[in-house]
């Protein structure tokens, strides 16, 4: 055993606490350094220096306390050997392999082990003690870790998420259940409706999903004030937000989560779906309040989208114009001042609104399909217990193959599609809890279509600039085509806008041109009675 030479008796204190939670209520370091300065005090040592590991798990030399604690050794070595303290073996590592190297690493640089709990030596005894001190906190550790382990895995099979919270929820403490998720307003109303924008294509594109989050002040960001690409992706791709969870690489599949959801599997599934045919069209960073129009409406002499800029004149003023860029276009880099196209835009707008005695008509139109509904909800309530009961008769089928299959890659394949028809189930049990049961009144849910059906113009002229996208998605199938000199051509409309269209043709004197098709008899609204009639 090396003796310790004439250097004043010094000793230093290595303490270490592997949980974040000891080092934020104090616990661990503290009561370790106070049993190693005691200690201290009865050998004889000063202490001149402690270090510290807080909140570090693992790792073995490469800790910043253990680090600094052998620099300061390896500085002092001329000066005689240096008593290390520590509380406890499992201080230093909780793994044999790592203890070992510790050890000789600390001995190395003139360092030489003490403890209250364990007295070191060089002698087989000693040696044979420290090493099965180390192999039983290995084997602690080991245990902690499967206990851990085994009580998350439990936690999860019963429906609770038991991780870092995502984004738009909340952990709080039921009593009975322990923690639990819990929505965290506004952010959870804001995600829930990015997701179903994204699902029911209000938003065609990831990039658009990011930028309504943008919009929102209460939604996290960037130092630079931006949403992430991380983090949209992750938020619609987590069935978390859907009321479900699942772990594969723990064998937790699929299941019903205790928690509330944001948007319901069937979105979810719609969402995931979309993300694998890729967006619909094509993200534009320059999409901005300025110019709602660019990329939207088409040159009408080559029927490229038109593009937009600022134009400063001599004086320094800018001037907004939208033009096509389009070299091989008669009109390129001819400009078309900004008020004058949105000028015209809202006029075409305003020509494709139906009549109010239309609008009266569509209201009399949702006010019967609401009351069909109840008839239609159960004919469906029926044919999703058909379905259920089918992807039963399917697994079952299934099962009974792999039980005859020999080859693994015929066996996996069908438990790829036990496991597709099991989420094809949940979806449609999903389902089956919410029809027949409107979460909204019929005023509630209809309000904000019959306000667009009936002017779309209004909402263009004073709606936010997601209105202005909102209206040119709903109400035309394809660019409408601008011309200098000819202005806009005729839209191709939407399906609601083409219907009422057509049923309001009547009003305004046009005959139906006999020969190309039978005679329709579309309803036409009676003012006297106020329901449909037939003409």
């Amino acid at each position: 055993m090396n003796k310790i030479k004439d250097n004043n008796n010094e000793a230093v204190i290595y303490c270490r606490v592997s949980s974040a939670a000891q080092v934020a209520k104090g616990h661990g370091n503290t009561s370790q350094r106070t049993r190693c300065e005691e200690f201290a005090r009865m050998k004889g040592y000063t202490v001149v220096r402690c270090f510290e590991d807080a909140a570090v798990s693992g790792g073995v030399i490469d800790r910043p306390g253990m680090l600094d604690l052998l620099a300061y050794l390896r500085a002092r070595r001329r000066q005689g050997d240096t008593v290390v303290l520590i509380d406890d073996i499992s201080r230093l590592a909780r793994d044999i392999k790592a203890h070992l190297e510790l050890r000789s690493a600390i001995s190395e640089v003139g360092g030489r082990l003490e403890s209250p709990s364990i007295e070191f030596g060089e002698d087989s005894d000693s040696i044979l003690v420290e090493n099965l001190l180390a192999s039983v906190s290995q084997h602690q550790r080991q245990k902690n870790t499967e206990q851990v382990y085994n009580r998350q895995k439990a936690r999860l099979m019963n429906g609770y998420w038991t991780f870092s919270r995502p984004m738009g929820y909340r952990y709080e403490h039921k009593p009975g259940q322990g923690k639990m998720l819990m929505r965290d307003e506004p952010l959870a109303s804001i995600i829930a409706e990015g997701m179903e924008g994204f699902a029911r294509g209000r938003f065609q594109s990831q990039a658009e999903v990011k930028r309504f989050f943008e919009s929102f002040p209460d939604f996290p960001k960037t130092r630079f004030g931006t949403v992430t690409n991380e983090n949209v992706n992750r938020i619609l791709t987590r069935v978390l937000y859907a009321g479900y969870l699942e772990r594969p690489q723990w064998g937790v599949k699929l299941t019903k989560a205790l928690h509330a959801p944001l948007v319901s599997l069937e979105t979810f599934e719609r969402i995931q779906t979309r993300l694998k045919e890729g967006a619909r069209t094509p993200a534009r960073a320059d999409l901005n309040e300025s110019f709602p129009l660019r990329g939207f409406v088409s040159c009408g002499d080559c029927e490229k989208p038109l593009t937009a800029c600022w134009s400063k004149s001599k004086t320094g003023k800018k001037h907004p114009y939208y033009m096509c860029f389009n070299k091989e276009c008669v009109s390129n880099r001819k400009s078309i001042p900004r008020a004058k196209l949105e000028e015209e835009f809202e006029k075409m707008l305003a020509s494709i609104e139906p009549a109010p005695v239309m609008v009266d008509l569509l209201k009399a139109m949702i006010a019967k399909a609401w009351a069909n509904q109840k008839d239609r909800n159960a004919a469906l309530r029926r044919s999703i217990t058909a379905k259920v009961a089918e992807s039963e008769k399917q697994i079952t089928t299934l099962l009974d193959r792999i039980m005859e299959a020999t080859s693994t890659a015929v066996i996996a394949r069908y438990e790829q599609r036990i496991s597709e028809l099991e989420r094809e189930k949940l979806i449609l049990a999903e389902r089956m809890d919410t029809e027949g049961k409107p979460i909204k009144s019929k005023q509630q849910v209809f309000e904000l279509a019959l306000r667009f059906m009936s002017s779309p113009c209004s909402i263009w002229k004073n709606g936010s600039f997601e209105h202005k996208i909102m209206v040119q998605k709903l109400a035309f199938l394809e660019r409408p085509c601008f011309s200098k000199t000819e202005g806009f051509r005729t839209p191709k409309t939407t399906l609601p806008f083409k219907v009422l269209e057509r049923i309001q043709r009547p009003f305004k004197g046009m005959a139906e041109s006999e020969g190309f098709e039978p005679s329709i008899r579309f309803p036409v609204y009676s003012l006297s009675r106020g329901a449909p009639s037939a003409t």
